[in-house]
């Protein structure tokens, strides 16, 4: 089966060692794109993101960037940050501004200022006429409110979904696309699993957010793209259908929606 990580980190360090062993692996997994998410990293600002966008540049038929500053670093980013930010976004090469949003969970920049550096970079997307990639963590309310009143018309993704059905509604209904990590294989998943099967099955997509969040059985090890295959496999149990009938979907939303080589504009 042919199958996209719409969400993966493989420029951190935890891939230092074994990068090009985990690609192999993704291949094998049957993976034909990895979605390299490039973001503001501490004590380098967007070297984060300059890497991400290195390695896409590998091998641009399997790796796609994106580049953004995630709600954790809000706080910390600066005016220089943002003018490398653009100019790496309006690059044709990084297919997505993001991951960007709210973070109410860890707090760990303050609230306020999570929602100016998530504004900001919104309407950069909507300049750049590029889609959005949001984080969104215990902040469904605010986020789904920001994203009403600034999202553009080439809309996004609510990455690693973890919410409810009717949290997913709000997104839906604003445009959005949902994708599913390995959050959806957990015992206590219920909620999210519930709004992965009732989704449409035209807007719902996988990813690993890795090296986060590792599926069942990995559960608690470092997560790596071939591992994506066992949320498709789950999110193929959840709705019921073939295994192969998922990844044709996730596949070709994932294409549309982050404009990755071989998809509809």
């Amino acid at each position: 089966m042919n199958l996209i990580d719409a969400h993966a980190h493989l420029d951190f360090a935890e891939y230092g060692s074994d990068l090009e062993a985990t690609v192999a692996r993704a291949r094998e997994a049957g993976l034909v794109h990895i979605v390299v998410v490039g973001q503001w990293r501490e004590g380098a600002c967007m070297a984060g993101a300059r890497d991400a966008i290195e390695l896409a540049a590998r091998d641009r038929s399997f790796f796609s960037a994106t580049a953004g500053i995630h709600p954790h670093d809000a706080a910390r980013a600066t005016e220089k940050d943002f003018g490398e930010l653009e100019r790496m976004c309006a690059d044709s090469s990084v297919v997505a501004v993001g991951e960007c949003g709210l973070d109410f969970h860890y707090d760990r920049s303050p609230r306020e200022a999570q929602g100016e550096v998530f504004v900001r970079q919104i309407r950069l997307a909507k300049t750049l006429k590029k889609p959005l990639v949001v984080h969104t963590r215990e902040a469904d309310l605010e986020t789904a409110e920001i994203l009403s009143r600034e999202l553009g018309p080439d809309g996004g993704v609510i990455h690693c979904f973890t919410s409810d059905w009717a949290a997913a509604q709000r997104y839906l209904a604003l445009g959005m696309s949902l994708s599913f990590s390995g959050v959806l294989t957990f015992k206590n998943a219920n909620a999210i699993r519930e709004a992965a099967r009732n989704a449409p099955l035209d807007r719902i997509m996988v990813e690993t957010d890795c090296p986060f969040l590792a599926p069942v059985p990995h559960r608690g090890k470092r997560n790596e793209p071939a591992y994506v295959a066992l949320t498709a496999a789950k999110l193929a149990e959840v709705r019921g259908i073939g295994p192969a009938e998922v990844a044709l979907a996730t596949t070709g939303n994932a294409r549309k929606a982050l404009r990755l080589p071989g998809g509809s504009l």
